[in-house]
């Protein structure tokens, strides 16, 4: 199953799995490590690659409905840098996403991520009891595995083939085929 292999490939990757317990440490809602933090991972595995391609940022989501500001992202941002000063860590409450993004307010985690401008990167993880990974995505897994980048009609074109060229995904992983409209 696509999931145990995502979580397998996390378990083996000392840095993710310290960015997770970190995360953890927050007892955020809803609380995961989301997009380049997965999708990388699988990306860099299906291309061989010896090292992980270094994350420009990891991407941290929560959903908290009652919060009323973005305050309490950046409070997240500044506790998670002074347990791992090296990343830089982007908290965003996806109760709160929908009002920068023009769309009607979302329901939970999974439906923030279907709002997401490549399918691909509507995916996330959490390390819950015991030990163990919770792993979820928008659309599922099979177009990740398959190397696409699959445009998600719920957001522009131009948004989607800005962030295909600006992130220069084909120079970093030659196999990908992007999908669009």
């Amino acid at each position: 199953m696509l999931v145990e292999r995502i979580i397998k490939l996390i378990e083996q990757d000392r840095l993710r799995k310290k960015a997770l317990e970190c995360v953890v440490s927050l007892n955020l809602p809803q609380g995961y490590i989301a997009a380049g933090f997965v999708r990388n991972l699988v990306w860099d595995d299906l291309h061989q690659n010896k090292r992980p391609t270094p994350l420009n940022d990891i991407d941290v989501i929560y959903f908290d409905s009652e919060a009323r500001n973005i305050d309490k992202d950046k409070m997240y941002e500044m506790k998670l840098r002074q347990i791992m000063p090296e990343i830089n860590w982007q908290v965003k409450n996806q109760a709160l996403m929908h009002i920068r993004n023009g769309d009607r307010p979302y329901l939970n985690i999974v439906d923030a991520m279907s709002f997401w401008p490549e399918k691909e990167t509507a995916v996330a993880i959490r390390r819950v009891n015991n030990g163990r990974y919770e792993c979820l995505s928008a659309f599922g897994f099979d177009s990740l595995f398959q190397l696409l980048v699959t445009h998600n009609p719920k957001r522009s074109k131009a948004i989607f083939d800005e962030r295909v060229s600006a992130k220069q995904w084909l120079n970093l992983w030659p196999q990908l085929t992007i999908l669009s409209d």
